[in-house]
């Protein structure tokens, strides 16, 4: 489950310059590190929603259309913190997202952080 949720909280660069003194933003389009998932990030309210707009092998229960509802706090030009609530599953989980120049690395963690999993993005195409 916690893969699933990790998953869907890709999250992507939108015309990033220097990495140095410039806040990276997490949104746009990234495609997950196994090639399995394509999710948009967009602000969502106050928050910060992950939505799957593909998705290659559904056998693990992830479908197009599946929501994370991240509330996110900047800790640096390159890190937030924060939860993520997978309403599908009804689970809260700790959140890091470390954006850099053409990459981000989400950790998503359940149990006071004794189980954790970090997953690697790439920017996307928009289609």
């Amino acid at each position: 489950m916690l893969m699933r949720a990790v998953a869907i909280s890709a999250l992507s660069i939108v015309g990033s310059g220097a990495v140095a003194a410039q806040e990276l933003s997490p949104y746009g389009v990234w495609l997950r590190g196994d090639g399995n998932a394509r999710v948009r990030i967009a602000p969502c309210g106050s928050q910060v929603c992950a939505t799957n707009l593909w998705i290659k092998d559904t056998s693990e229960g992830e479908e197009v259309g599946d929501q994370l509802i991240m509330s996110l706090e900047r800790k640096s030009d390159t890190e937030l913190v924060g939860s993520a609530y997978d309403p599908k599953r009804d689970i809260t989980y700790a959140i890091t997202v470390t954006v850099g120049a053409n990459s981000l690395t989400t950790r998503g963690c359940v149990l006071g952080g004794l189980l954790c999993k970090d997953v690697n993005w790439t920017p996307a195409n928009e289609g």
